[in-house]
């Protein structure tokens, strides 16, 4: 049983409403989306995300989020399973660990190799998977974990985060660069 963190859905809704980065996002309008993937975010655990930086300041919870929105549009407009596609993607860094600092602690300098295996565990821990929403957490890594995603919605979800682990990372870089002038 999952343990719940809020007592209904509008709770959760105004909890990311208030989160300066997604206040303007238009998951939290879509209600498709928000059908697709409202269990998940009413847990603990997948709060937990916010406790751990991914990329520069992002959170892994921002991460998640927006690369599970992505690939519900992307999915939901190639007439894919849009709904695994979220909730896979939703769940696809569910390590729930500081990677910074993960190697010093345990001696594994593999984290980009090893987090998705780590992230289907917890994920199968606290929640119900399909078999896509496995291969979408397990493979979405590739080329890393050597064997590439059985499903459209898999490579749907594995381009999605590497744009925007991109993006998280370049934000930051901007931010260090002075603006040119000519």
């Amino acid at each position: 049983m999952i343990e719940k963190s809020f007592s209904n859905r509008e709770e959760v809704i105004k909890k990311l409403a208030k989160m300066k980065w997604l206040r303007k996002n238009e998951c939290l309008r879509d209600r498709v989306y928000m059908e697709c993937v409202y269990d998940i975010m009413y847990s603990k655990p997948f709060w937990k995300m916010h406790d751990f930086i991914q990329h520069g300041t992002t959170t892994t919870l921002e991460h998640c989020i927006s690369v599970s929105y992505m690939s519900y549009k992307i999915s939901r407009a190639y007439g894919f399973d849009y709904v695994s596609t979220a909730r896979g993607a939703l769940l696809h860094d569910l390590f729930l660990y500081d990677w910074h600092t993960h190697c010093k602690e345990t001696g594994n300098h593999f984290h980009g190799f090893t987090h998705p295996v780590v992230a289907l565990h917890n994920a199968m821990k606290y929640y119900h998977l399909n078999e896509t929403e496995k291969d979408i957490i397990k493979k979405h890594m590739w080329p890393l974990t050597v064997i590439p995603p059985k499903t459209p919605e898999g490579y749907v979800v594995m381009y999605a985060d590497k744009y925007c682990s991109l993006m998280e990372t370049c934000k930051n870089y901007k931010k260090m660069i002075p603006e040119i002038r000519l």
